[in-house]
């Protein structure tokens, strides 16, 4: 019997796969469309770019982003962040921390000279963007350790370092101890068309030094906005490094960020990450104790509403003997929101001696509410001690009826459950104004 082969058109749709590739070349050249030839830095961004190519877009597929679907932006066309129009400080109101000795202000990736505030630094400590302190005294040393973290090769860390326009830089001077915090603002200004800003930052801490810094991501309101940042924190042996990151942003804001510290021996570094604000954020945290004796505290909070999807991925690699590593992590989960949390702590074999405690609660304020959460230890060595653990609940009725039989009415009740709650990693923020401010927002969550 014959058979007949049809001849029809092979469809030249291209696949999910295709479409993923052509997106993130297209997100690559708008990263890169507006590079000032002051921070050209060929090879760095060659390297970048090079390991961008290598990648696609990331989907649930991959075992990272299972929880965390990125197909929502593939449809945005995000163009190019260009140099912002005259902002006034008005634009800083809801971002104002009078503890600030020096403030450094990036609108979409950008210096910006009028809103910063570096005048009255103390001897010892430089506050800057890296354009213009490349050719100075520090220029070697920030060269030298741009990019140099680990974990550069992740797909949207490269992309940053592929097209950032500038950096904010904290420059601690050895044995130099500053009081007062340091803040550094990324402010996210709305155009008629979506953008894509590639903020950036460098603290370093030489040996001996101390000091809090602030970052703070905050703007968009309801407009597309893509904000891809990155942060490379270096803690020098024996420093001491305190570490808010607050992420605010609007309801049309994608945020993805990479924080990468390296820290050397004896030194201390304390991280107090706050996620409230963007429709969709991703923050990759990474930890790398290059030294023995090296000490890490990792305090993070989440609270999401509506339909957000907050996602923390960490990792503490705890490369030598007698660290420690404390993290804990919260989340409050309201409406359909949906927060994930992967903590992955790194005991190598010549890591004896260690201490590491790794604890996720999750707090759920719906029943629409969803957490995905897998904390991990991966221990070679032998003569360690290791915790971790995840705990996932509601507001305990018995308490509110407790709460109102002493005649606290049932709103109330329930905001002080929720402040009880998040007020563990909030009283943790070394800034007053910072705490006012977040137990009002936090506590402002009630069903």
């Amino acid at each position: 019997m014959a058979i007949q082969v049809s001849n029809s058109e092979t469809s030249t749709q291209p696949t999910k796969r295709e479409q993923r590739e052509a997106y993130l070349k297209s997100l690559l050249s708008t990263a890169q469309a507006h590079v000032p030839d002051a921070l050209a830095f060929s090879d760095l961004r060659a390297k970048a770019e090079a390991i961008v190519n290598e990648h696609t877009f990331p989907s649930n597929r991959d075992e990272d982003w299972r929880f965390t679907d990125l197909s929502p932006m593939i449809s945005v066309p995000f163009q190019a962040a260009e140099s912002p129009s005259e902002i006034d400080m008005g634009a800083l109101g809801p971002v104002q921390m009078p503890e600030a000795i020096a403030r450094i202000v990036l609108v979409n990736g950008q210096y910006n000279e009028t809103l910063s505030d570096i005048d009255q630094l103390p001897p010892g400590v430089v506050v800057g963007n890296l354009a213009n302190l490349k050719d100075g005294a520090l220029g070697d040393q920030l060269t030298a350790r741009l990019a140099m973290s680990n974990g550069g090769h992740e797909v949207f860390t490269a992309l940053n370092t592929a097209g950032f326009q500038d950096a904010a830089v904290v420059y601690v001077l050895r044995n130099q101890v500053v009081e007062q915090p340091i803040q550094v603002v990324y402010l996210s200004v709305a155009r008629a068309e979506p953008i894509i800003a590639n903020p950036r930052c460098m603290v370093i801490a030489e040996s001996g030094s101390a000091v809090t810094v602030v970052e703070d991501f905050f703007g968009a309101h309801d407009r597309d906005h893509f904000n891809n940042s990155v942060t490379e924190v270096w803690a020098d042996d024996n420093a001491q490094v305190t570490h808010v990151r607050l992420q605010r942003e609007g309801a049309g804001t994608f945020h993805i960020g990479k924080t990468a510290i390296t820290q050397g021996r004896d030194s201390r570094y304390t991280l107090v990450p706050v996620t409230l604000g963007a429709c969709l954020s991703r923050h990759n945290l990474e930890v790398y104790q290059n030294g023995p004796q090296t000490d890490t505290n990792l305090y993070g909070l989440t609270a999401i509403a509506q339909s957000q999807l907050a996602d923390t991925h960490s990792l503490i690699a705890m490369n030598h003997p007698h660290g420690t590593a404390d993290q804990l992590h919260k989340a409050i989960i309201d409406d359909s929101a949906h927060a994930v949390f992967n903590g992955r702590v790194w005991v190598p074999r010549n890591a004896q001696l260690t201490n590491a405690r790794q604890l996720n609660r999750n707090l759920l304020l719906s029943g629409k509410a969803r957490v995905d959460t897998k904390p991990e230890l991966d221990i070679v060595a032998d003569n360690v001690k290791c915790a971790h653990g995840a705990t996932v609940s509601q507001l305990d009725a018995n308490e509110v009826f407790y709460l109102q039989s002493r005649g606290i009415d049932a709103e109330a009740a329930q905001r002080l459950l929720i402040y009880g709650f998040a007020m563990d990693i909030i009283d943790r923020i070394p800034v007053p104004s910072l705490r006012g401010s977040l137990t009002n927002t936090v506590t402002g969550r009630s069903r």
